[in-house]
């Protein structure tokens, strides 16, 4: 009988004296909760992409609560809307948001581009990258295999053809999908944007044209009947200064192989606070 119960009251004993340790614990090292970081948290989104600079929304909301930033504009998901309530609750005048679209900076669809040989491992876009650069002919490529669209949030991004492809009107600008893209071919724009370069190829254009039917082969067509010098070509692609284009989409029109676009991509709803 003493068998049993010696051990018992031994691992009794055991078990309140944690249990005592942890009151102790609780009682003398806890830290209060700061009300005015809890408000805060309350309306930030919840997406956790670090957009803002900070580690999610907890460390954007202790950063506001502690004065380490008085910027209330710096979640791009949550918008003006999240914005405004930041500012009423720390007493400070509202500023505007800069909304953020992303787009695929690729335009190597299966019609316009091939695959160099038969992937069959892990279906990730990492993973395929690791072996050769991926399995496109272009190695700027995206290779399609979704890793973005199993980040986003939204419900945004969908395999379209091969390639990864953005609906603006989903898009809330967290970019978590440029941090998982491995060939960095996803980027991040004022959604007043008109017109996107849908390449990343810096080949020279004799290459590209080999490979890939959409590339830009760095004619210098879009430069020269850019009326306002908005694009130039650098390392053999077409880069776009938004700060000097006007939307005028004559670039568009002169492009031989289609690689730029025009539309809208205006982001669409934000993430709504409960």
């Amino acid at each position: 009988m003493l068998d049993i119960l010696i051990p018992l009251l031994i691992l009794s004993g055991v078990g309140l004296l944690c249990s005592a340790l942890l009151v102790v614990a609780a009682k003398y090292f806890s830290t209060e909760e700061n009300e005015q970081q809890a408000a805060l948290r309350e309306c930030l989104p919840g997406a956790n992409c670090g957009a803002c600079g900070y580690s999610g929304c907890d460390g954007y909301a202790k950063a506001l609560a502690d004065g380490e930033t008085e910027k209330t504009n710096l979640c791009v998901p949550g918008g003006d809307k999240t914005a405004r309530e930041l500012a009423e609750i720390l007493g400070t005048e509202a500023e505007d948001v800069v909304e953020l679209v992303a787009y695929v900076a690729c335009g190597g669809t299966c019609d316009a581009s091939g695959r160099k040989y038969d992937y069959r491992g892990t279906p990730s876009c990492v993973s395929a990258s690791a072996a050769f650069n991926g399995d496109r002919f272009c190695s700027f490529a995206c290779l399609g295999y979704g890793d973005c669209m199993k980040v986003c949030p939204r419900g945004a991004i969908s395999i379209e053809g091969g390639i990864a492809r953005i609906e603006s009107s989903k898009c809330i600008g967290c970019g978590l999908c440029a941090k998982t893209c491995p060939h960095g071919i996803i980027h991040l724009v004022k959604d007043t944007t008109r017109v996107v370069v849908k390449c990343s190829n810096k080949d020279k254009g004799a290459e590209v044209r080999k490979i890939c039917k959409s590339g830009c082969i760095g004619c210098g067509k879009c430069e020269k009947n850019c009326p306002s010098g908005a694009i130039t070509v650098k390392d053999n692609l077409a880069t776009i200064d938004y700060e000097k284009c006007t939307a005028c989409g004559l670039c568009v029109e002169v492009c031989p192989v289609h690689c730029l676009e025009e539309g809208s991509f205006l982001c669409g709803s934000r993430f709504s606070v409960e």
